[in-house]
């Protein structure tokens, strides 16, 4: 369980999080959106540990994200896979370098056979067999987000973070992806947070939505609630998004 408790970040003059409150439970399909620049991408980063709160804290199983030690942080992380918003793949390495990468760092008694059967289990997984000696530039935007999907499954994570996970793909390779997404979740059974501005991802994948409004948790519920609300934010919000 992720508890998250009055959190505040400022970076200069920006105040972003202004208070944030939200309870994210174990197995949960969670989607976390808002206006872009509201501070979705910095909250994600809070609960990795990325970031230091100026106030409030994290809390993961019990324990605050900002006090752990440096050992503590880095067992904590194990935990978590991390799709980044750019795919953020290393250039000069190829797919099963990059994939591996979480694995080497982590885990030295790994033999290379044991590491190498992991990649192509995980690319499998995601949908892309064969590809282990290509290179990112030979790969298309669709393609690099599941290979960066792949290396965030790698280490067997029971919490899935996907930031912006659909940004730069087109609405087909958009539906593709978040139809994985809703895939991996029921199979590997476990906790997805997804930071997006895309009502049609939101649509397609979350069970539940935290929606942010000034640099706060404005709303939490299911999509159905969310559609079905009175509220004037939320009203606007939906005429301007189209969700």
């Amino acid at each position: 369980m992720i508890e998250i408790i009055d959190l505040h970040k400022s970076f200069g003059d920006n105040h972003v999080l202004r208070g944030v409150n939200l309870l994210i439970k174990e197995g949960e399909f969670l989607a976390i959106i808002g206006r872009s620049g509201c501070g979705k991408s910095v909250l994600l980063k809070h609960i990795v540990g990325l970031l230091k709160p100026d106030e409030g804290i994290v809390k993961f199983g019990g324990k605050v994200i900002s006090e752990l030690d440096k050992k503590e942080l880095y067992e904590v992380r194990k935990r978590f896979g991390f799709l980044f918003q750019g795919a953020a793949l290393f250039d000069s390495m190829s797919v099963e370098e990059n994939i591996s990468l979480p694995l080497i760092e982590n885990s030295s008694e790994l033999t290379k056979d044991k590491i190498d059967e992991l990649v192509t289990q995980k690319l499998e997984l995601v949908g892309l067999p064969g590809i282990q000696k290509l290179k990112p530039a030979e790969l298309s935007g669709g393609m690099k987000k599941r290979v960066a999907l792949a290396r965030a499954l790698i280490t067997n994570p029971d919490y899935i973070l996907y930031d912006e996970p659909t940004t730069g793909l087109d609405p087909i390779m958009s539906d593709s992806i978040d139809e994985l997404i809703k895939q991996l979740n029921e199979k590997l059974k476990v906790t997805s947070i997804i930071v997006t501005h895309d009502m049609f991802s939101v649509k397609n994948t979350a069970e539940k939505i935290a929606m942010m409004h000034e640099g706060k948790i404005y709303f939490t519920g299911t999509p159905d609630e969310m559609i079905n609300s009175n509220d004037p934010v939320i009203i606007n919000f939906i005429k301007r998004t189209g969700f």
